[in-house]
């Protein structure tokens, strides 16, 4: 679909502005694609370290289906405070499902991140609004990515995203009758 898209657009750039307009603006895309790749792989990278340094049992226990509004408090306190932009968040929260977490956690890892960062609120939105209006949104959002979480565990929501199936626990590999 989305290269169905990209092909349609560059036909009709083609041919409504010219082969130079599209090839300038391929050249400017593959640049970008460029910048990007190297970030999309570092989000990769530390995702995937992540999931060698905390183990399944752990990140099911703190932001697993069983963890409660605690679980979601944790992931979304995780997500508010971590630096880093989206090609590290997205690929860092697939790691997190694909490791235990539930898709509640997960929706409110993203959306603290999204709403409440903090990171993103000193650096950009202090200069141009002040500590008074950050504050205020602050404040405001701080309870949102929760209840999103809260709504993402939703058991009607089970059609649109099934939930994960569970791991067999380790040590047990068909010893069961020895």
């Amino acid at each position: 679909m989305v290269a169905g898209l990209s092909f349609g657009a560059a036909g009709y750039v083609f041919a409504t502005e010219g082969g130079s307009v599209a090839l300038r603006i391929l050249a400017e895309d593959l640049w970008l694609f460029a910048a990007i790749l190297p970030k999309v792989a570092l989000g990769c990278l530390i995702g995937a370290l992540i999931r060698l340094l905390i183990a399944r049992e752990t990140i099911e226990r703190f932001v697993g289906e069983g963890s409660g509004l605690l679980g979601l408090g944790l992931a979304a306190l995780i997500g508010m405070l971590f630096p880093a932009g989206p090609f590290t968040i997205f690929p860092l929260a697939a790691v997190l499902l694909t490791s235990g977490a539930d898709r509640g956690a997960a929706i409110a890892f993203i959306s603290a991140w999204l709403l409440v960062g903090i990171n993103r609120a000193i650096i950009w939105e202090m200069p141009f609004f002040g500590p008074d209006f950050v504050l205020f949104r602050f404040l405001i959002s701080l309870p949102l990515p929760v209840l999103l979480g809260l709504l993402a565990r939703a058991p009607v929501l089970d059609r649109i995203a099934p939930r994960t199936a569970k791991a067999p626990p380790a040590g047990n590999g068909g010893e069961a009758g020895s």
